[in-house]
């Protein structure tokens, strides 16, 4: 039986176009095995990482060879031998669980990436990649509106009792300056299908109803109780039909201008564009009206609208609605409905919503996503998002800013 010999080789330097070529054309003309091969690229600095099988009788040379060729080309190489006990244990640590820890924000500073390193640290989780998210930002950028984010893919094992610990240890350190993401590293999160999102407060940036209530003079009124209904403190059945009836009489020609005057979320358009891209079905689920869900779907190509229907009679709004309100318990039975007719499980879902209205639908997805969200809403929501706009919700689904086409 030959010798079998295990080298980690690891080489580093500048990045040039066709390196990993050359080295594999190495490996091949001594019938190498590669058990493992790795790459990165920081500020066109190579650090490339290979784990080989060959005999006793090959290795020297292919060690000769990579030498001459990476001092040919300027670069560092340097050999580890790995014995087969540690290879195998290696291995068998490789059918631990996987997660991902996703970090967003305007910028991402040492101390925030030492505080989430820290977390994974205390519970004995191993960081097997850490990679950029979002595309470069140059030093002398103007733009309004910047955005990074970092995604760590981590190892170990934890019961159902420690990953709630997890993840409520990661959400304390989230806040105004860094949203985090904690997703098990699955089947479900590689084949997300359909998103759902709220729309008054998530999609737009204000309650429509508190408009229409404006134009019809009992905008403090209104304001009043949608604030209460949005904090969980009266049912949202109760607080609609009080609200609605509040806009008797106001004509239904307000609602277009309305419409065509919507302050939409930063990041939107991107993000629907995006979202189509890639083979998204979207819903909008919405307490909200279905004339303003509707032309939203217009504008932005959402596949599907469910609302609330106000009654107008004469061109005029009576202050009653139409069918079955569209509450909190309603729209996580909308999305179950999205994702049977969509056949596809639950799972594979994506839910966002701000208000505790949401919170139904959000527990339910396979990942629910508390957008710029009240104080209750984000308490109770596995995620959220508070320091971005909603293309953070992208790198959530694990989007790199250079897959997708602008």
């Amino acid at each position: 039986m030959r010798d079998i010999e295990i080298i980690q080789i690891n080489i580093s330097g500048e990045d040039r176009p066709g390196l990993t070529t050359q080295f594999t054309q190495i490996l091949s003309k001594y019938e190498t095995t590669i058990l493992d091969i790795g790459q990165a690229n920081i500020h066109n600095s190579l650090a490339f990482g290979l784990l080989i099988e060959t005999t006793t009788e090959k290795s020297g040379f292919i060690m000769k060879d990579l030498m001459f060729k990476c001092s040919e080309l300027g670069l560092q190489i340097r050999f580890t031998p790995i014995s087969i006990e540690d290879y195998n244990a290696w291995v068998l640590r490789q059918g631990k669980n996987r997660y991902i820890v996703t970090v967003l924000g305007r910028e991402i500073t040492a101390e925030e990436i030492s505080a989430v390193a820290s977390i994974i640290k205390e519970y004995n989780l191993n960081i097997d990649a850490i990679k950029r998210l979002s595309g470069r930002v140059p030093l002398e950028s103007k733009e309004q509106y910047t955005k990074s984010s970092i995604e760590f893919s981590v190892r170990g094992s934890m019961n159902a009792e420690q990953r709630a610990a997890f993840q409520h240890d990661l959400m304390n350190i989230s806040g105004t300056q860094m949203d985090i993401s904690f997703q098990t590293d699955n089947i479900y999160r590689r084949s997300r299908r359909l998103i759902c999102f709220d729309m008054d407060s998530t999609l737009i940036g204000t309650e429509v109803i508190d408009e229409l209530a404006k134009r019809a003079g009992v905008g403090d009124q209104v304001a009043a109780i949608t604030e209460s209904a949005m904090r969980g403190e009266i049912d949202f059945r109760e607080s609609f039909t009080r609200r609605v009836a509040m806009l008797k009489g106001l004509d239904e020609n307000v609602m277009q201008d309305i419409a065509e005057h919507l302050p939409y979320n930063e990041g939107l358009e991107r993000m629907m564009s995006v979202l189509k891209q890639v083979g998204y079905k979207t819903a909008i689920l919405s307490g909200g009206f279905t004339y303003f869900g509707k032309y939203l779907q217009r504008k932005f190509g959402f596949d599907f609208v469910y609302a609330n229907e106000l009654e107008i009679e004469d061109g005029k709004l009576t202050g009653r609605y139409k069918g079955e309100i569209v509450d909190g318990k309603r729209k996580a039975e909308l999305l179950r409905f999205l994702c049977s007719m969509e056949n596809i499980q639950l799972e594979q879902a994506v839910a966002v919503g701000d208000g505790a209205n949401d919170l139904p639908m959000l527990n339910l997805a396979g990942l629910g996503i508390a957008y710029h969200a009240k104080p209750k809403v984000k308490e109770n929501a596995r995620q959220s998002i508070s320091t971005i706009g909603l293309e953070g919700i992208l790198y959530f689904l694990g989007l790199k800013e250079s897959t997708i086409v602008k």
